[in-house]
C-alpha cells in the first residue's frame, strides 16, 4: 500500500525555503501538460520557458526525483510542485501505462542498485588480507602510541586543576586534537575540539568540562583494556576512537553471522525496549535475549535532524520497529549541497528489513532491504511519563557511556513557554523536562492549543530537542 503524503512531509524535502516556495507555486494543474501515476512512481510534463515541457518523475518507494530542468537543486521546484500535486490533489493523476522516458528511469535506478550491492559484496572481500592485516597492525600502534601521549596531556590538565583552563588560548585544545589525528584517532579529536568551548559557555562550565574529560579518560583506559572487554563495549569503543565500518563490511558481518554475527556472541543481551515494562524492570538481566542484528519490520519515521558542520550535513532519521518495539539510527552524510542518498521522509512507514551496527546499545543501522511503502505514520508510540523515559535513558547510558543523542517520545504532556525564553515540557505527574529553545516551539505550542501532546525528539542528557509530534489525529513535524 502506497504512503498517503501530506504537504507537510512534502515541503520538508525542499533544500531550500526558496525551492519550497517555487514548488508550492507548480502545484497547480495548469501548470502541467500531462500526469500519471502506477503504484510505484508519478510523472508530469511541466511547461517552462522553453519550447519543450519539463519531464519530472517521482518514485514514491523512497520517494526518488528526476527532472529533465538544468537545476542543480535536489529535488528541484519541480519534483516539489509535482508531489505537492499529488498531496493535494490525487484525483487529478490517472492510472496509466509510464511512457518509455519513465520505463528508462526506473529500469536504470533498479541497475544501479544491483550494481551497488555487487560492488559492496566485492567490498567485503577484501584483495589482500595479509595487507589489510598488515596496515590495520600499523593503525593500532599508532593509535596506542597516540592514547598514551594523551593520557600525559589529560594528567597534567587535571594536576593544574579546571580553573586554570579558562586562560588556555585555543590552540592549547587544537593542538592536543592535531595530536590525535597524527595518531589516527580522529573521533577523539572532535572530543577535544568540542570541550573547547565549553569553558566560556556558563555558570555551570567546569561540571559540563569535568564530564566529558571523564568520558575522555574512560576512553582511552577501555581502549588500553580493549581485550579484556565484551564484544559490543570493544565497538563502541572503536566507533568512539574513529574506526569506522562500511556498510559493505557490515552487510558481511550479519550475512556470515545470519544476522547475529559471530564477534557480538557473547556482548552484553539487548535491554527490553518495551514500552510497558516499568522502570523499575529495566536493569533486570535477560541473558537468554539474543542480540538480533537484522530486523524486519514496519518502521516508523518519527523524526530527523540535519546539522552542518562546515561543509559537511549530517541527517539523522529516527525509526521505530512497530512490532520489534526499538528504535533505530538511519546516520547520512552529504558534502556542500548534494543530496543524501536516501530520502526518509518523517511521518511516514515503511517495511524494511535493518541491519544494525555492533554496539553495546544498538541504535545505529543501515536499511538493508527496503519493501513497498505503507502508509502515512497513524501513531506515535511514547513513555507515559518523563521518569519513565529518563529511566530507559539511564539504562542505555549504563550500557553505553558515549551516547551523545538518544531519542525519547513522551506522552501526554504540555509545553510550558518561560522566563527569559526558555522553555519545557511537563507531564501529567508534574515533572519538567527542559527543552532547546526554538522558533518553531511556538508553532508546537500552537499546534497543541495548550492541550496536552505526544512529542517525539532527542534527548543529549541536558535538554531535550522536538523534533516532531502527533497531535489530534495528524502528524507535525518541526
Amino acid at each position: 500500500m502506497v504512503a498517503t503524503w501530506t504537504s507537510e512531509q512534502v515541503i520538508a524535502l525542499a533544500p531550500d525555503p526558496a525551492s519550497a516556495k517555487n514548488g508550492m507555486g507548480l502545484a497547480t494543474l495548469s501548470k502541467w501538460r500531462s500526469l500519471g501515476k502506477t503504484s510505484q512512481v508519478i510523472w508530469g510534463e511541466c511547461q517552462g520557458s522553453g519550447k519543450d515541457p519539463y519531464r519530472t518523475q517521482v518514485d514514491l518507494s523512497e520517494p526518488a526525483f528526476k527532472c529533465s530542468c538544468p537545476s542543480r537543486k535536489f529535488p528541484c521546484k519541480h519534483g516539489i510542485g509535482l508531489f505537492l500535486l499529488l498531496a493535494e490533489q490525487p484525483d487529478t493523476f490517472q492510472d496509466s501505462e509510464p511512457p518509455e522516458w519513465v520505463t528508462d528511469w526506473l529500469n536504470s535506478r533498479a541497475k544501479r542498485e544491483e550494481k551497488q550491492k555487487q560492488k559492496q559484496e566485492q567490498a567485503a572481500q577484501p584483495a589482500d588480507p595479509a595487507a589489510q592485516a598488515k596496515r590495520t597492525a600499523e593503525r593500532y600502534r599508532k593509535v596506542t602510541a597516540g592514547v598514551k601521549e594523551l593520557q600525559l596531556w589529560l594528567a597534567d590538565l587535571i594536576r593544574q586543576g579546571l580553573a586554570t583552563v579558562q586562560a588556555k588560548p585555543y590552540s592549547y585544545w587544537e593542538q592536543a586534537a592535531a595530536r590525535a589525528v597524527d595518531a589516527q584517532a580522529p573521533g577523539i579529536a572532535r572530543l577535544i575540539k568540542d570541550m573547547a568551548g565549553i569553558p566560556y559557555s556558563g555558570a555551570d562550565w567546569a561540571e559540563r568540562l569535568l564530564e566529558q574529560l571523564s568520558k575522555l579518560h574512560l576512553l582511552l583506559e577501555g581502549f588500553q583494556r580493549l581485550e579484556t572487554l565484551p564484544s559490543g563495549v570493544q565497538a563502541d569503543i572503536r566507533t568512539q576512537m574513529g574506526w569506522s565500518q562500511s556498510q559493505a563490511e557490515l552487510l558481511a558481518e550479519v550475512e556470515d553471522g545470519n544476522g547475529d554475527s559471530s564477534r557480538s556472541r557473547g556482548s552484553p543481551p539487548m535491554p527490553d525496549l518495551n514500552l510497558s515494562v516499568p522502570p523499575e524492570k529495566y536493569n533486570e538481566k535477560r541473558e537468554d535475549r539474543k542480540v538480533e542484528r537484522v530486523v524486519r519490520d514496519y518502521w516508523l519515521v518519527m523524526g530527523q535532524s540535519i546539522e552542518e558542520e562546515e561543509k559537511l550535513r549530517v541527517s539523522r532519521s529516527w525509526l521505530w520497529g512497530k512490532q520489534s518495539d526499538r528504535p533505530a539510527l538511519i546516520l547520512q552524510f552529504a558534502y556542500g549541497t548534494q543530496p543524501f542518498e536516501l530520502q526518509i521522509m518523517p511521518g511516514t512507514a515503511f517495511e524494511a528489513e535493518l541491519a544494525f551496527y555492533e554496539s553495546a546499545y544498538p541504535l545505529r543501522a543501515l536499511i538493508k532491504t527496503r519493501y513497498e511503502s505503507v502508509s502515512s505514520l497513524d501513531r506515535m508510540p511514547g513513555y507515559q511519563s518523563i521518569d519513565d523515559a529518563i529511566a530507559a535513558y539511564h539504562h542505555a547510558l549504563s550500557c553505553h557511556i558515549w551516547l551523545e543523542k538518544f531519542p525519547l517520545t513522551i506522552a501526554q504532556v504540555t509545553l510550558m513557554p518561560m522566563e527569559s525564553d526558555n522553555w519545557s515540557i511537563r507531564d501529567r505527574n508534574g515533572k519538567i523536562l527542559p527543552i532547546y529553545v526554538s522558533s518553531s516551539n511556538w508553532s508546537m505550542h500552537a499546534v497543541s492549543g495548550g492541550h496536552p501532546i505526544t512529542i517525539f525528539g532527542e534527548w543529549n542528557g541536558r535538554k531535550f530537542l522536538p523534533l516532531s509530534t502527533y497531535a489530534f489525529q495528524k502528524f507535525h513535524l518541526f
